[in-house]
């Protein structure tokens, strides 16, 4: 029989990246153009239909072999119908992209969210391949999450499930606005944006600390501090990851995944940060929710959403 091959389509408001995969989930190649927002959706569906056969084309495959082409994009959407009802970051409100990119290409399409979508990469193809029960933390400038429940991306009645970065984790009297309307989140403390933010407290309450001497601070301005044992920066890194370790106790009892798997720029911090996660979660979970659980970085990095955007039409 010839090999069925999957397309990904990482759809981002600057690029889009498009991926080859084979039925194990091995990326076989991959093509990445602007996405040109500006001119509206119609031309950005035209750009995918584009790149996807350029990269089919180029591919030692033929265009039959094509099994299915599956995007993941960020925003709120039907998912089983593929109607994108609203993506702030390409500017979009109510987008037929399942209908328009089957007729445009003759494919069966399926779409989901972008965070969804990298926690399927990482359990088709990456850190999670093997394993049936898992959850994914995305940590970047917000937090994004997914779950993976008997090989399936688990999407709740709405779509809002795998919301990590939404769960309401600090205390009232510490906690502090986020964007979605609710105070206290887990993005608030433990995206890279949160991290800069308690950074940038310290600073201005003239804490002692190295981070006081750099005018624009990052994420990766924290995490060095703290590996060089600035107290201030150690505290901060400690705060973000027992938020996190907090929210997977709650979440370990709840679909009880036998993984959490953490990406995004922040998990590049390594083991400062992924240590007091591990601590946090086991002193916080019930023995038999943690026995056996592993925290583990995620290993796909910026092809996490191609790869489980192709898989979308195998799980």
């Amino acid at each position: 029989m010839t090999q069925r091959i999957y397309v990904g389509v990482d759809l981002g408001g600057t690029s889009i990246k498009v991926g080859l995969c084979d039925e194990q989930g091995k990326l076989i190649q991959t093509y990445e153009g602007p996405t040109g927002t500006e001119h509206g959706p119609d031309f950005v569906l035209d750009r995918i239909v584009e790149y996807v056969h350029r990269i089919v084309d180029e591919s030692p495959y033929e265009w039959e072999q094509v099994a299915g082409i599956g995007a993941g994009i960020a925003g709120f959407m039907d998912i089983p119908t593929g109607f994108v009802e609203l993506s702030p970051n390409l500017g979009w409100r109510n987008v037929a992209v399942k209908k328009t990119l089957e007729e445009k290409l003759g494919k069966t399409v399926k779409i989901d969210n972008d965070a969804n979508v990298a926690a399927l990469g990482e359990a088709w193809g990456g850190a999670g391949r093997g394993i049936p029960n898992l959850v994914c933390y995305t940590l970047g400038t917000g937090v994004g999450g997914g779950i993976i429940i008997n090989g399936k991306i688990y999407q709740g009645f709405n779509g809002m499930a795998g919301e990590l970065g939404h769960m309401s984790v600090v205390p009232d009297i510490e906690a502090i606005a986020c964007n979605c309307g609710q105070s206290g989140c887990l993005e608030t403390v433990s995206s890279a944006t949160g991290i800069v933010r308690m950074a940038n407290d310290a600073k201005e309450r003239g804490d002692r600390t190295s981070l006081a001497l750099i005018e624009k601070i990052t994420a990766k301005d924290v995490f060095d501090a703290a590996k060089s044992g600035d107290e201030v920066a150690v505290r901060i890194v400690n705060r973000a990851a027992y938020y996190i370790g907090k929210s997977m106790a709650a979440v370990a009892v709840t679909v009880n995944p036998q993984r959490f798997i953490i990406g995004g720029g922040v998990s590049k911090a390594g083991e400062i940060l992924f240590n007091p996660i591990r601590e946090t979660f086991r002193k916080l979970t019930p023995e038999r929710a943690y026995t056996g659980v592993e925290i583990v970085p995620a290993t796909l990095g910026n092809d996490a959403g191609v790869v489980g955007a192709a898989g979308l039409n195998l799980h």
